[in-house]
């Protein structure tokens, strides 16, 4: 379970620790500052918990006003859908609406590979560019085939898992 912080805009209120949305709503109703009244803007900040969850946050750009649908996703999505959003909106830019957005339903193709290099030689593996004699894929100049593929694909790390992309 993730730790979260949230820390009171008003400088006379101490910020508080919570796990769970009921957690934050119970401890921010309760908050008061220093002339006893209700402090009701937070910024909410990442403390401790998975990688992969701290990125997904960040992209999601956490606020009060979101923070119920980031909790959600959190605990629901799988490890590809969290990575999915990560790039989708994180790197390419997409805007997502949590009432009928999906991760699912971005234009995004990733591939788990550790550089456009080892993605190259998986595209010539599979056919992409046609059938290679065998006399013939020892002359592949897979350094150059990475470069032209970096025109549409970006390597990204995402939780220490290294990731090639395309935007759609």
């Amino acid at each position: 379970m993730s730790k979260y912080f949230a820390q009171p805009y008003d400088l006379s209120a101490y910020g508080f620790f919570f796990h769970t949305e009921e957690d934050y709503r119970e401890r921010s109703s309760l908050l008061r500052n220093a002339t006893g009244q209700h402090v009701e803007e937070f910024e909410l900040q990442f403390i401790d918990g998975m990688l992969i969850d701290a990125a997904l946050f960040k992209a999601y750009a956490v606020n009060q006003a979101n923070l119920s649908q980031y909790l959600q996703a959190e605990r629901d999505w799988t490890e590809d859908q969290k990575q999915r959003f990560i790039i989708a909106v994180g790197e390419c830019g997409y805007a997502f609406d949590p009432e009928t957005g999906d991760p699912d339903d971005f234009e995004v193709d990733i591939y788990e590979v550790d550089s456009l290099r080892e993605l190259a030689e998986q595209f010539v593996d599979e056919g992409l560019f046609g059938e290679i004699p065998e006399r013939l894929a020892s002359y592949i100049d897979y350094d150059a085939v990475a470069r032209d593929l970096s025109v549409d694909f970006f390597e990204t790390d995402i939780a220490g898992v290294m990731l090639v992309y395309r935007c759609g």
